[in-house]
Parts: structure tokens; C-alpha cells; sequence
């Protein structure tokens, strides 16, 4: 049996699957332990893996200020203040983490697509590495746009040249990570890195997503794509009210860093108050009592068990998370996607590509396209179709048990290594 090192970023998302993984491992036999920023130990739930912090660098903020900037970027200044606080996050855990894993014995990584740091001390220790997408995969190709743009798949020589301004534009913007790459692969004693696509596993990488949604890839290899990585169960839980089954009945959520997004939430109520379907709203408690109460919603909450809602629903609202799509998509959900952050243009852009759904700049929401698009998704059952036949292509990918048995086969299989690689 293993001891895993788990390294993320201190995402709340990405924290839950690397827990569903590490409970499905800890059944195996396997010891698991998080190493992580200070700060994001506290959105650790789960007991089966210990914790291990990693000190701030004397410039960092504190997590949550850290976590709060990511998820509203203003701009580009906005985008290279949030540059600055992850490279800052992979500086500490570059500075602390292989002592730690050197203390607790750790015998592979399993490293998040978006946290370098897992790559270089995994390199730097000599450990087996599984690279693992929590949101969409960062895998490099050409015919590709990055994740966080909300360009189309256009694998021509136009698109292609496209997808080459967006990389080079986002080279500059991502400056200062690179350089913290860089001066750590060279500190380590590594062949030159700077990007994270350079600190990806070469034994095995994993996301979450079906081949069905993604944008086509040449590289057929490269990438596992498992389905979603979580715990079964939950589509069946019953729900704590009663939907009248004569009228649409909408789901929407923002995710839990974007849950504020008061006007957002508003908007989406009064079209569906003007289509007469039902709509909860789940705010991730982005909301206060008062702020909740003002949304005009049929209900609103914190939290809602989300699988059972979306088997129960005929539309979705999101921001884009993969999460809360792929659990759509399971159970054949059309989607209005409002992208915001992070991948979730990359996400809305398969969403359009694909025909399951629509999608608003959430600049230009207002209560009439919301109802116009909301209207379309309800009225053409195409949309449903296409998100059907994606859900059975998720129900058939083997999601959190093939995830396992790639990290065992792959890493496991890969003799550990101790000492500078």
C-alpha cells in the first residue's frame, strides 16, 4: 500500500473531488495526505486523509482574501493580481512541501492541473506523479483555445492562429508565474519549465470530463477522461418541497464563489416568474437572510442536493462550473450558462459548441435574455436530447473508481525514486 501526497489549489471545488479520490484510494488500503496553503485546511471535510500545511510567503495574503480576488477579476490588473497570489501559493508550497513529504514518507503525488508545484517537487523528490483536471484539462494543442477564453472550436488555420494571439497574450499575462516555474525547476535541479503544462504528469493525466464534451483532441494519449469524480449516490434524495410537475421547474446555482451575485439571481427570477416556472436558487450562502428574501424566487437556500434537483429539473442555470454541468448533463438537463471566472467561458463555449445550451455575458444579463433563452431551452427538445446522450456517455465512464485504478496502475506501477530527479 501507497502513502499519497494530495496537492491542490485552495479551491473548495477541487478540494471536494481530490477528497472523493482520496476516500476511494483510503478503501483500497492506501494513506493519504493533503499538503496545502495555510488557510485551506479548513475547507478539508473529510477524515481520511490527515492535513499538512505549508507556511505564507512574507508578501502573501491570507487565503481567503487570496480566494475572494480569484473569483472577482476586474480587468486586467484584476487578472495579474490574481497571478501574483497563485504564483505566491506555489512559491510557499515549492519552499515547504518537500520536507513534508520528505517527513511523511510519501511515496507518489497526486497533483492538481493548475497547482505547478505538485510537478516540480514530485520532480524534485524523485516521486511517481498523476496529474489530475479538476476543471477543464490545460493540455496543450494547437486547434485548442485555453480554458479561460470563450472562443469556439475552429481547428482551421484561422482558428488555429487565433488560439496562437490568445496563448501569446495570456504568456504575458502569466509572467509572473512562469518565472516562479522557472526559478523553481532550476532550484530543484529540473530540465527547464515555466508553464503548467510543463509540470504535468507523464505518467498519468486525468479530468473529469467525457471525450463527448470536450472540444475533438489529436492527442488521444495523453488524456484520461473518466467522468466526474465523486461519490455515487444522491440523485435519488428527496427533496424538502413539493413541484407542481404541470409547470417547468428551473434549477440555478453560481457556484460556491460566485453565490453573491445578487443581481445575477434576480434576473433569472423575474423571467421565470414571466415563463411561470418554478426556480430554486441555491446561493452557496453568497446571500444573507435579506438578500435571499429580495431574489423573488420560488425557493432559495444555501445549499440543495444538486444531483437530486437536476434529476427533478427541466432547466439549469450556472456559471459554468464543470461540476454542476457535468451533474446536468447526467441527468439530460439543458444548461443557461453565465460564465464569470476561471475555465467557465472554456466550459460555456462546449456548452454552445456542443448544443446543449445557451449562453449571456453576465454583463449583459438582463430579465428579457434570460427569459428569451430560458423560453428556447424550455420549448426545443433538441437541447434535451443532445444533454441526454452526453449523460449516458457520463454514467458509462467509470468517474471516481476508473480514476483510482488509473492513479494505481500508472503511478504505482512507476518505482519510487528518492533523491533530486
Amino acid at each position: 500500500m501507497a502513502h499519497f501526497a494530495l496537492i491542490c489549489p485552495p479551491f473548495f471545488s477541487h478540494i471536494r473531488v481530490f477528497e472523493a479520490l482520496a476516500g476511494e484510494l483510503a478503501r483500497r488500503g492506501h494513506r493519504l495526505t493533503f499538503v496545502l496553503n495555510a488557510g485551506a485546511e479548513s475547507a478539508v471535510r473529510s477524515n481520511v486523509a490527515s492535513v499538512r500545511i505549508v507556511a505564507p510567503g512574507n508578501a502573501s495574503q491570507p487565503i481567503e482574501v487570496v480566494i475572494r480576488r480569484a473569483a472577482r477579476p476586474r480587468g486586467p490588473l484584476g487578472i495579474l493580481r490574481t497571478v501574483s497570489d497563485t504564483a505566491r501559493l506555489t512559491d510557499a508550497l515549492c519552499r515547504s512541501a518537500p520536507a513534508i513529504l520528505r517527513e511523511i514518507g510519501a511515496d507518489a503525488v497526486i497533483g492538481d492541473q493548475m497547482e505547478p508545484a505538485a510537478g516540480l517537487i514530485a520532480g524534485h523528490l524523485g516521486l511517481p506523479l498523476a496529474s489530475l483536471a479538476c476543471a477543464l484539462p490545460i493540455n496543450p494543442e494547437p486547434q485548442i483555445p485555453l480554458p479561460f477564453l470563450p472562443w469556439s472550436y475552429d481547428p482551421s488555420p484561422k482558428g488555429v492562429k487565433r488560439n496562437q494571439g490568445g496563448e501569446a497574450v495570456a504568456r504575458l499575462l502569466l509572467t509572473r508565474q512562469r518565472r516562479t516555474v522557472a526559478a523553481w525547476a532550476e532550484r530543484f535541479g529540473l530540465s527547464p519549465r515555466e508553464s503548467l503544462a510543463d509540470c504535468l504528469s507523464p505518467l498519468a493525466q486525468i479530468t473529469q470530463a467525457v471525450e463527448s464534451f470536450d472540444f475533438l483532441r489529436k492527442d488521444k494519449d495523453a488524456l484520461r477522461y473518466v467522468g466526474p469524480i465523486r461519490e455515487s449516490g444522491g440523485a435519488a434524495a428527496a427533496l424538502p418541497f413539493d413541484i407542481d410537475p404541470h409547470r417547468p421547474f428551473v434549477f440555478a446555482s453560481l457556484g460556491t464563489l460566485q453565490g453573491h451575485r445578487l443581481g445575477l439571481f434576480k434576473a433569472v427570477a423575474r423571467a421565470c416568474r414571466e415563463l411561470d416556472a418554478q426556480l430554486l436558487v441555491a446561493h452557496c450562502g453568497g446571500l444573507d437572510a435579506r438578500q435571499a428574501a429580495s431574489v423573488g424566487a420560488t425557493w432559495i437556500t444555501d445549499f440543495a442536493p444538486q444531483r437530486a434537483v437536476l434529476a427533478r429539473a427541466d432547466l439549469c442555470v450556472t456559471h459554468g462550473g464543470l461540476n454542476t454541468v457535468l451533474d446536468a448533463l447526467e441527468a439530460g438537463v439543458p444548461l443557461l450558462a453565465i460564465p464569470i471566472a476561471f475555465d467557465q467561458p472554456g466550459v460555456a463555449s462546449r456548452i454552445a459548441y456542443h448544443g446543449l445550451g445557451s449562453v449571456v455575458s453576465p454583463r449583459l444579463l438582463t430579465a428579457r435574455k434570460a427569459r428569451h433563452a430560458m423560453k428556447r431551452l424550455l420549448d426545443d427538445d433538441g437541447f434535451r436530447e443532445r444533454a441526454r446522450a452526453i449523460g449516458r456517455d457520463i454514467a458509462a465512464s467509470g468517474g471516481l473508481r476508473l480514476a483510482a485504478d488509473i492513479v494505481e496502475e500508472a503511478v504505482l506501477a512507476s518505482a519510487p525514486r528518492r533523491g533530486a530527479a
